[in-house]
């Protein structure tokens, strides 16, 4: 234990000294003259100094004697589980004056039955522990001060996300701690190449990042670039947690609305992302971790293609790519065909507008656009209570109603319901919201231009999908741009297991030769 102990103080002692590296100002990398000294008094009035603890009611102090030593004990109410502090109390309580080591070290080695533990010599270091929910201890006699990992987080319990639901499969997933998330992967990975190191960003949030990766399955440049850019953040906080980090991560270049990253509040989909060699990210605070690197087909992936049989799979694959295609074109497209009727083939003439169109199609398209997106942030703020009459209401006045009353055509709000129903079949927000976009810009070049107005807008389209890149610099359109056949083929049909391990066999095979 003693040995297992020792390990885990090192592992967590460079893990702190790296992560506060690159963010700690000048006076954190020297030791405090005053709370790493000899004097306990004076070192317990300036901690008591440092964190207000007269007027901060959350922040716990008491002192007791240990060994004959006085003790002063620091930790934060909310984090503490009252049943553990209990236990390695009276284990402290037993400790004989004659038993006391000479040196924190040694108390740590003889004394200490606890495995979590740091040992703490610089200010900043201190205050990142303390604040993070560490149990701290500072002990007469002792320069450092001694930190243990007793902190159990408020939090709700692990259960299935919303968005990221499958029919068949794990019903597990992350919540808004750092730690019972990495534990979630280890359970699914219990390989000793699973590597996560440890990153704190923001002057006033310290938030705590972990980084995830399989060492010899992915590139060491690629994770070296991601810790140099996360260590090298300037940034008072991260109020948004991981939005906040992907900003800083790409910062600039937000005006493209395609992903560059892919979420993921599924501890399956981050394991099995790990495992073919991309990089997770996780955020404390924070239920969803961020996939890179990541392409658009990667993106359109979701978890159920790979708990159906491989025929399922496929067919669950091709219908949600076939679906967000469908979702950009098919309003622009019967715009194009209601301006230039003569267009239309003799047996599908059936879908043209046949009554009168009081208001514009385009117009009509747009305002649906709005309205479904403001159904939709009704949806997310309306009580659960309420929920089942408003959905009555809002059917029957977007339903006959808007209809009659001449302001909306059949035809346009069935298309409309498709393109609404359509934005649901894969889980991704943000690549919802850029096929919107490109929707939008398509209707209103159509509109306006026609023909010449619906092919500019399908450029644009095209060029905004060649031009999105990913902070690792591989293709957003990968395997098709730069083309890979074997790799596109995988990303269009499901394989099964055995084929899949037999096809990577052969790929590691031959890049060792």
């Amino acid at each position: 234990q003693i040995s297992q102990m020792r390990t885990v103080t090192n592992r967590r002692q460079s893990e702190m000294n790296s992560g506060t590296q690159q963010n700690s100002t000048d006076n954190t990398k020297q030791k405090s003259s005053i709370i790493f000294g000899s004097d306990f008094k004076m070192r317990q009035q300036e901690i008591s100094n440092l964190f207000k603890l007269d007027e901060n009611f959350d922040l716990l102090h008491r002192e007791v004697r240990i060994g004959g030593r006085k003790v002063s004990i620091y930790s934060v109410d909310g984090f503490l589980p009252g049943d553990t502090i209990e236990k390695l109390m009276q284990f402290f309580y037993s400790i004989k004056e004659e038993d006391m080591p000479e040196n924190l070290a040694g108390f740590i080695s003889k004394s200490t039955p606890f495995v979590d533990i740091i040992e703490i010599d610089k200010e900043q270091d201190f205050i990142d522990n303390f604040l993070a929910g560490l149990t701290c201890m500072m002990i007469e006699g002792y320069e450092g001060i001694l930190a243990l990992d007793l902190r159990e987080y408020p939090g709700r319990s692990v259960e299935e996300p919303e968005k990221d639901k499958v029919l068949r499969g794990s019903r597990d997933g992350f919540i808004e701690a750092l730690i019972p998330n990495m534990a979630l992967i280890r359970r699914r990975i219990r390989d000793k190449n699973l590597m996560f190191k440890f990153a704190r960003v923001g002057r006033s949030s310290r938030t705590d990042i972990a980084v995830g990766y399989m060492y010899g399955r992915v590139n060491e440049k690629d994770v070296k670039k991601v810790m140099d850019s996360i260590n090298s953040m300037d940034v008072d906080a991260l109020t948004m947690n991981q939005e906040s980090l992907a900003e800083m991560l790409f910062p600039g270049k937000w005006i493209n609305p395609f992903p560059k990253y892919k979420y993921t509040e599924r501890p399956d989909t981050a394991a099995a992302s790990m495992l073919e060699g991309s990089i997770v990210i996780l955020v404390d605070n924070s239920p969803a971790v961020m996939i890179l690197p990541t392409s658009l087909f990667g993106i359109i992936e979701d978890a159920n293609d790979y708990y159906f049989p491989p025929v399922t799979g496929t067919y669950l694959r091709i219908t949600r790519m076939v679906t967000n295609i469908l979702a950009v074109f098919i309003t622009p497209v019967f715009l194009l065909l209601i301006e230039n009727p003569e267009w239309v083939p003799k047996p599908l003439e059936f879908i043209l507008i046949r009554d009168d169109i009081n208001v514009a199609p385009v117009f009509q398209f747009l305002i649906l656009e709005f309205a479904i997106d403001g159904l939709k942030m009704a949806a997310v703020n309306t009580p659960n209570m309420l929920t089942t009459p408003l959905s009555i209401v809002a059917g029957i006045v977007f339903g006959d109603y808007t209809v009659d009353s001449g302001w909306f055509n059949p035809e346009i709000m069935l298309y409309m319901a498709f393109v609404a129903v359509a934005n649901y079949t894969q889980s991704n927000m943000e690549l919802t919201y850029a096929v919107k976009f490109h929707r939008v810009i398509l209707l209103i070049l159509t509109s306006i231009f026609g023909v010449y107005g619906f092919i500019a807008g399908t450029v644009l389209l095209i060029a905004s999908l060649l031009m999105t890149h990913t902070l690792l610099g591989e293709g957003y359109l990968y395997p098709l741009i730069p083309f890979n056949a074997k790799c596109l083929a995988r990303r269009f049909f499901r394989m099964s297991l055995p084929a899949y391990e037999k096809t990577h066999k052969r790929e590691r095979q031959s890049s060792k030769q």
